[in-house]
């Protein structure tokens, strides 16, 4: 990656994926870095994409969940795609037109779904989708079945995910936050005053089930429909970042699992808040994942290319940690976010998607200068106030 001017020491493997014709997407190619940002206007193929992704990544996994859920469909790729994307969007899909190339080779859709049986493999991609608000029901995540059948399965398989963990990891702890061990104490303390104001999430009976509430120092408790709707947005990630995250000596739970998708991590969230999951997502790079975000936050690519600027002229971990609001004790998370390999892609509304990795505020292209939309209208505004001023 040019504009950062160093060598990652991450495995420098990469992964290309083109789609063609399907939905909004007319023409979309992404060669994944270690960490991958797509942004741009809403319903433009940034979801799609990624789900699409994943689908050829972790078709035997998929396939196997819907399985052990009772669902059946035919060997139509259109009826699947209904059950995995969501109620709809089997319409997308056009065996004539749309084409899926990952890695310079053709996929058959309907080849690759129908020996999905065949290839029972673990899972590669943890997907923490947009939608994750609706994973908790009064404070208690929803299993798999407990959704219907229209609904993305990316949705289901997180929520199902968090359950689990909340019966069985957790199943006889009372306080999911802060925990200690579980994340650095920097970004606790900082999460604590950020999104949680001070009180700690816990586990409780209510109505026979456990659920998760807020308290505070006197124990008084919160329910999930008073939460703010930054806490709501936030807890089913903070759940993810556990499963992620395991406490002890592992760097990860799973070693088949390569990567993780996070779509619009800034819901709901303050600046310094939404820092501090950038901070999270630095970690998780650190772990040796590999790292997708879809983001309408400029915060976000501020960052991105911040890190650029830092490495390209010797800033060090101190510069870092200056700028994410970080702790001494997080200087190794700042000196391994000097390392990653950035891409940044731009999906536009005429169904093409555009590489703007370099994230140079003096391109010549609106899409890049603009950051993909996300700065170009606050200098608009800027220059609107600057007219008006000298007047």
């Amino acid at each position: 990656f040019s504009t950062f001017g160093y060598t990652s020491r991450m495995p420098n493997t990469v992964e290309r994926l083109r789609i063609e014709n399907f939905g909004p997407i007319v023409e979309a190619e992404v060669e994944f870095g270690d960490l991958t940002v797509f942004v741009g206007p809403q319903a433009t193929g940034k979801s799609l994409f990624l789900q699409i992704f994943k689908l050829l990544q972790d078709r035997g996994s998929i396939w196997e969940r819907f399985k052990s859920a009772g669902l059946v469909w035919t060997s139509q790729p259109q009826e699947f795609l209904e059950l995995y994307l969501g109620e709809g969007m089997g319409s997308a899909y056009s065996p004539d037109n749309t084409r899926l190339i990952w890695n310079d080779e053709a996929v058959e859709l309907a080849k690759h779904l129908s020996g999905a049986n065949k290839s029972k493999k673990d899972e590669q991609i943890f997907y923490i989708p947009a939608q994750r608000v609706m994973c908790l029901s009064r404070g208690l995540p929803l299993r798999f079945v407990d959704f219907q059948a229209g609904d993305p399965f990316v949705l289901r398989q997180f929520s199902e995910t968090i359950y689990q963990m909340t019966q069985t990891e957790f199943a006889r702890a009372s306080r999911f936050f802060p925990v200690s061990g579980r994340m650095r104490e920097g970004v606790r303390r900082r999460l604590q005053e950020s999104i949680f104001a001070g009180l700690g999430l816990s586990l409780k009976r209510q109505q026979h089930q456990k659920r998760l509430v807020l308290t505070d120092e006197s124990g008084r408790e919160l329910p999930y429909l008073v939460w703010s709707a930054g806490q709501r947005e936030f807890v089913p990630m903070l759940l993810g970042f556990y499963w992620l995250m395991p406490s002890g000596k592992a760097s990860r739970r799973d070693e088949a699992l390569r990567w993780v998708i996070i779509e619009e991590p800034e819901m709901g969230l303050h600046a310094q808040a939404i820092l501090d999951v950038m901070t999270l997502a630095l970690e998780l790079l650190r772990r040796g994942y590999r790292v997708c975000l879809t983001s309408h936050a400029p915060l976000v690519l501020d960052v991105v290319w911040a890190l650029g600027v830092i490495g390209r002229h010797g800033g060090t971990d101190a510069d870092v940690r200056r700028m994410l609001n970080l702790s001494p004790q997080e200087a190794e998370v700042a000196k391994h976010a000097l390392q990653v390999r950035p891409r940044v892609y731009y999906f536009q509304r005429n169904g093409r998607a555009v590489d703007i990795s370099d994230l140079d505020p003096g391109a010549e292209h609106i899409e890049e200068s603009g950051w993909g939309g996300l700065t170009e209208f606050s200098g608009k505004i800027g220059e609107v106030v600057a007219e008006c001023a000298a007047r």
